[in-house]
């Protein structure tokens, strides 16, 4: 059974720092991209970061370009997901993502397969 666990989540003051994690169990993702997703309440879920199966290609959305950095590990079987800098509209559950078949991102959330169960991420100002 494939799994994938955040954890990383807290709250945390404007202008700080937080480190998300995104562990996969049941198969290897070393060949599929993955990526990040949030969803605020009363919002839709939105792509925040994507990276491809090697790390060579990332994708970030505008609002966090600059102050979020997306990697992974492969040994591991890990995803990263690096926040900076947080402002209180990053506020939402964070999502890990992973694609089935594919070795390149997307920010579309139609294109994922295989979801976690989200963590929460709380910047107040």
């Amino acid at each position: 059974q494939v799994q994938l666990v955040e954890s990383g989540g807290g709250s945390v003051q404007a202008g700080g720092s937080l480190r998300l994690s995104c562990a996969a169990s049941g198969r290897t993702f070393a060949n599929n991209a993955m990526g990040w997703f949030r969803q605020a309440p009363g919002k839709e879920r939105e792509s925040v970061a994507a990276i491809s199966w090697n790390g060579g290609s990332t994708y970030y959305a505008d609002s966090v370009k600059g102050r979020f950095t997306i990697s992974r590990d492969n040994a591991k079987n890990t995803v990263y997901l690096q926040m900076n800098s947080l402002k209180p509209e990053d506020t939402a559950v964070y999502y890990c993502a992973a694609r089935r078949a594919s070795t390149y991102y997307s920010s579309s959330h139609a294109a994922y397969d295989y979801w976690g169960q989200g963590t929460q991420v709380t910047v107040s100002s």
